[in-house]
Protein backbone atom coordinates (compact mmCIF):
# COMPACT_ATOMS: atom_id res chain seq x y z
CA UNK A 1 0.00 0.00 0.00
CA UNK A 2 1.03 3.09 -1.19
CA UNK A 3 -0.12 7.42 -0.24
CA UNK A 4 0.76 9.98 -2.61
CA UNK A 5 0.68 13.45 -2.84
CA UNK A 6 -0.33 15.03 -5.94
CA UNK A 7 -0.17 19.17 -6.31
CA UNK A 8 -1.52 20.67 -9.95
CA UNK A 9 -1.27 24.42 -10.31
CA UNK A 10 -4.15 24.50 -13.03
CA UNK A 11 -5.90 21.42 -14.41
CA UNK A 12 -9.60 20.72 -15.72
CA UNK A 13 -11.65 17.52 -15.02
CA UNK A 14 -14.31 17.82 -17.82
CA UNK A 15 -17.81 16.45 -16.89
CA UNK A 16 -19.48 13.70 -19.14
CA UNK A 17 -21.86 15.14 -20.30
CA UNK A 18 -20.52 19.04 -21.49
CA UNK A 19 -20.56 19.85 -24.88
CA UNK A 20 -19.79 23.49 -25.73
CA UNK A 21 -19.68 25.16 -22.38
CA UNK A 22 -16.96 23.02 -20.94
CA UNK A 23 -17.84 22.35 -17.65
CA UNK A 24 -15.04 20.76 -14.84
CA UNK A 25 -16.05 18.33 -12.04
CA UNK A 26 -14.98 20.30 -8.85
CA UNK A 27 -12.87 16.69 -7.65
CA UNK A 28 -10.93 14.30 -9.32
CA UNK A 29 -12.70 11.20 -10.90
CA UNK A 30 -11.26 7.86 -9.83
CA UNK A 31 -11.15 7.47 -13.71
CA UNK A 32 -8.76 10.00 -14.03
CA UNK A 33 -6.50 9.20 -11.16
CA UNK A 34 -6.56 5.70 -12.28
CA UNK A 35 -4.95 7.02 -15.80
CA UNK A 36 -2.74 9.20 -14.07
CA UNK A 37 -0.98 6.42 -11.93
CA UNK A 38 -0.72 3.97 -15.45
CA UNK A 39 0.89 7.44 -16.96
CA UNK A 40 2.97 7.85 -13.98
CA UNK A 41 4.50 3.95 -14.62
CA UNK A 42 4.76 3.86 -18.26
CA UNK A 43 1.80 1.22 -18.66
CA UNK A 44 -0.81 1.96 -21.98
CA UNK A 45 -3.04 -1.28 -21.08
CA UNK A 46 -6.19 -0.08 -19.15
CA UNK A 47 -6.72 -3.31 -18.20
CA UNK A 48 -3.48 -4.05 -17.19
CA UNK A 49 -3.97 -3.17 -13.35
CA UNK A 50 -7.61 -4.06 -12.98
CA UNK A 51 -8.48 -4.78 -9.60
CA UNK A 52 -6.56 -2.06 -7.54
CA UNK A 53 -7.88 0.14 -5.03
CA UNK A 54 -8.03 3.55 -4.71
CA UNK A 55 -8.84 5.97 -1.65
CA UNK A 56 -8.77 9.63 -2.74
CA UNK A 57 -8.79 12.90 -0.64
CA UNK A 58 -8.26 16.56 -0.89
CA UNK A 59 -5.98 18.93 0.42
CA UNK A 60 -7.79 22.31 1.74
CA UNK A 61 -10.80 23.97 0.03
CA UNK A 62 -12.16 23.05 -2.65
CA UNK A 63 -10.15 24.54 -5.54
CA UNK A 64 -11.55 27.71 -7.34
CA UNK A 65 -13.11 27.57 -10.70
CA UNK A 66 -11.74 30.11 -13.24
CA UNK A 67 -13.59 30.40 -17.05
CA UNK A 68 -11.91 30.91 -19.37
CA UNK A 69 -12.27 31.09 -23.35
CA UNK A 70 -10.05 28.47 -25.73
CA UNK A 71 -10.31 27.04 -29.29
CA UNK A 72 -11.85 24.34 -29.41
CA UNK A 73 -12.24 21.76 -31.83
CA UNK A 74 -15.22 19.98 -33.57
CA UNK A 75 -14.92 17.20 -35.69
CA UNK A 76 -18.17 16.12 -37.43
CA UNK A 77 -18.36 12.44 -38.13
CA UNK A 78 -20.67 10.90 -41.16
CA UNK A 79 -20.80 7.72 -42.57
CA UNK A 80 -21.35 6.27 -45.81
CA UNK A 81 -21.24 7.93 -49.04
CA UNK A 82 -20.98 11.08 -47.41
CA UNK A 83 -17.71 10.01 -45.66
CA UNK A 84 -16.29 9.01 -48.99
CA UNK A 85 -17.10 12.45 -49.87
CA UNK A 86 -15.28 14.14 -47.28
CA UNK A 87 -12.43 11.82 -47.35
CA UNK A 88 -12.01 12.61 -51.60
CA UNK A 89 -12.13 16.24 -50.84
CA UNK A 90 -9.90 16.60 -47.64
CA UNK A 91 -8.22 13.30 -47.07
CA UNK A 92 -9.06 10.60 -43.92
CA UNK A 93 -8.79 12.16 -40.45
CA UNK A 94 -8.07 15.76 -42.05
CA UNK A 95 -10.43 18.81 -40.95
CA UNK A 96 -10.34 22.41 -42.35
CA UNK A 97 -9.63 24.96 -38.92
CA UNK A 98 -11.96 27.18 -40.46
CA UNK A 99 -15.10 25.34 -40.49
CA UNK A 100 -14.33 23.20 -37.17
CA UNK A 101 -12.82 25.63 -34.87
CA UNK A 102 -14.97 28.26 -32.52
CA UNK A 103 -14.17 29.90 -29.42
CA UNK A 104 -15.74 28.05 -26.45
CA UNK A 105 -15.94 28.81 -22.64
CA UNK A 106 -14.47 25.91 -20.50
CA UNK A 107 -13.50 26.02 -16.91
CA UNK A 108 -10.39 25.25 -14.81
CA UNK A 109 -9.52 24.62 -11.37
CA UNK A 110 -6.21 25.67 -9.90
CA UNK A 111 -4.15 24.67 -7.05
CA UNK A 112 -5.54 21.24 -6.79
CA UNK A 113 -3.96 18.74 -4.34
CA UNK A 114 -4.64 15.53 -4.22
CA UNK A 115 -3.84 12.63 -1.81
CA UNK A 116 -4.13 8.77 -3.61
CA UNK A 117 -3.82 5.59 -1.61
CA UNK A 118 -3.44 2.96 -3.66
CA UNK A 119 -4.54 -0.86 -2.17
CA UNK A 120 -3.09 -3.86 -5.05
CA UNK A 121 -3.87 -6.13 -3.04
CA UNK A 122 -6.58 -7.96 -5.33
CA UNK A 123 -4.99 -7.51 -8.55
CA UNK A 124 -4.02 -10.24 -10.58
CA UNK A 125 -0.95 -8.91 -12.31
CA UNK A 126 2.36 -9.86 -11.83
CA UNK A 127 4.26 -6.65 -10.77
CA UNK A 128 1.41 -4.64 -8.63
CA UNK A 129 0.76 -1.14 -9.44
CA UNK A 130 1.97 0.01 -5.78
CA UNK A 131 5.23 -1.79 -6.54
CA UNK A 132 5.70 0.08 -9.96
CA UNK A 133 4.65 3.16 -8.09
CA UNK A 134 7.38 2.66 -6.27
CA UNK A 135 10.03 2.31 -8.41
CA UNK A 136 8.86 5.14 -10.38
CA UNK A 137 9.48 7.15 -7.54
CA UNK A 138 12.60 5.80 -5.77
CA UNK A 139 14.41 5.21 -9.52
CA UNK A 140 12.89 6.49 -12.66
CA UNK A 141 15.57 5.35 -14.44
CA UNK A 142 14.03 2.22 -14.37
CA UNK A 143 10.33 3.35 -15.77
CA UNK A 144 9.68 3.87 -19.47
CA UNK A 145 7.28 6.35 -20.60
CA UNK A 146 6.81 9.32 -22.93
CA UNK A 147 5.12 12.37 -22.65
CA UNK A 148 4.34 15.02 -19.79
CA UNK A 149 2.85 13.72 -16.62
CA UNK A 150 -0.97 15.60 -16.83
CA UNK A 151 -4.04 15.45 -14.63
CA UNK A 152 -6.89 15.82 -16.55
CA UNK A 153 -6.69 17.04 -19.71
CA UNK A 154 -2.73 17.12 -21.43
CA UNK A 155 -2.77 20.44 -20.35
CA UNK A 156 -2.48 20.12 -16.97
CA UNK A 157 0.94 19.41 -16.51
CA UNK A 158 1.90 18.32 -12.25
CA UNK A 159 4.15 20.16 -10.47
CA UNK A 160 5.47 16.86 -8.68
CA UNK A 161 3.91 13.41 -6.97
CA UNK A 162 5.75 12.29 -3.95
CA UNK A 163 4.83 10.71 -0.81
CA UNK A 164 2.32 11.97 1.08
CA UNK A 165 4.21 14.18 4.41
CA UNK A 166 1.68 15.06 7.49
CA UNK A 167 3.12 18.44 6.94
CA UNK A 168 0.93 18.52 3.68
CA UNK A 169 -2.49 19.26 5.50
CA UNK A 170 -5.80 17.67 6.87
CA UNK A 171 -7.18 15.51 4.36
CA UNK A 172 -10.26 15.00 3.57
CA UNK A 173 -11.75 11.93 1.96
CA UNK A 174 -14.24 10.96 -0.44
CA UNK A 175 -16.62 8.15 1.14
CA UNK A 176 -18.86 6.30 -1.04
CA UNK A 177 -22.59 7.33 -0.54
CA UNK A 178 -25.52 6.73 -2.40
CA UNK A 179 -27.20 10.19 -1.05
CA UNK A 180 -24.21 12.23 -1.40
CA UNK A 181 -24.10 15.64 -3.54
CA UNK A 182 -21.03 14.62 -5.48
CA UNK A 183 -20.84 12.30 -8.35
CA UNK A 184 -17.48 11.06 -10.38
CA UNK A 185 -17.38 8.45 -12.93
CA UNK A 186 -15.24 5.27 -12.22
CA UNK A 187 -14.77 3.50 -15.52
CA UNK A 188 -15.23 4.73 -18.92
CA UNK A 189 -15.45 3.21 -22.02
CA UNK A 190 -13.47 4.45 -24.74
CA UNK A 191 -15.16 2.96 -27.76
CA UNK A 192 -18.76 3.69 -26.60
CA UNK A 193 -17.95 6.63 -23.57
CA UNK A 194 -20.67 5.31 -21.63
CA UNK A 195 -19.18 4.99 -17.84
CA UNK A 196 -19.97 4.06 -14.19
CA UNK A 197 -20.49 6.63 -11.80
CA UNK A 198 -20.56 6.57 -8.60
CA UNK A 199 -21.92 9.08 -5.70
CA UNK A 200 -20.09 10.28 -2.54
CA UNK A 201 -19.43 12.71 0.38
CA UNK A 202 -17.01 13.66 2.95
CA UNK A 203 -15.93 12.08 5.84
CA UNK A 204 -12.52 10.33 7.65
CA UNK A 205 -10.83 7.05 5.67
CA UNK A 206 -12.80 4.19 6.29
CA UNK A 207 -13.49 0.86 4.32
CA UNK A 208 -15.98 3.01 2.60
CA UNK A 209 -13.52 4.86 0.95
CA UNK A 210 -11.54 2.06 -1.08
CA UNK A 211 -13.34 2.76 -5.04
CA UNK A 212 -12.44 -0.80 -6.74
CA UNK A 213 -11.26 -0.51 -10.30
CA UNK A 214 -13.03 -2.40 -13.01
CA UNK A 215 -14.84 -2.96 -16.13
CA UNK A 216 -18.53 -2.98 -15.93
CA UNK A 217 -20.41 -6.62 -16.15
CA UNK A 218 -22.48 -6.57 -19.47
CA UNK A 219 -25.67 -7.99 -18.87
CA UNK A 220 -27.07 -7.62 -22.71
CA UNK A 221 -26.60 -11.20 -22.82
CA UNK A 222 -28.74 -12.18 -19.76
CA UNK A 223 -31.81 -10.03 -20.94
CA UNK A 224 -31.47 -11.67 -24.42
CA UNK A 225 -31.85 -15.19 -22.70
CA UNK A 226 -34.17 -14.18 -20.50
CA UNK A 227 -36.54 -13.27 -23.40
CA UNK A 228 -35.59 -15.92 -25.82
CA UNK A 229 -37.06 -18.08 -22.42
CA UNK A 230 -39.98 -15.84 -21.73
CA UNK A 231 -41.21 -16.37 -25.59
CA UNK A 232 -40.84 -20.30 -25.56
CA UNK A 233 -42.80 -20.62 -22.02
CA UNK A 234 -45.56 -18.31 -24.06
Amino acid sequence: MIQLYIECPCTSFPRSFARDYKETYLYSPPSTIYGFLLSLVGEEDLTKHLGVQLALGIIGDDPPISRVIRKQRHHKFVIGSNAKKRIEKYGEGIYPTSNYSKPNHQELLTGVKIVVQVDSGEESATIKLAERIAIALSNPSQITRFGGLCLGESNGLINGVRNYRQSDGVIRWLVKDNRGLIGLPIWINRKTGKGTFQRFSFGNLCPDCWIKIQEPISTTKTKSTKSRKSKKTK
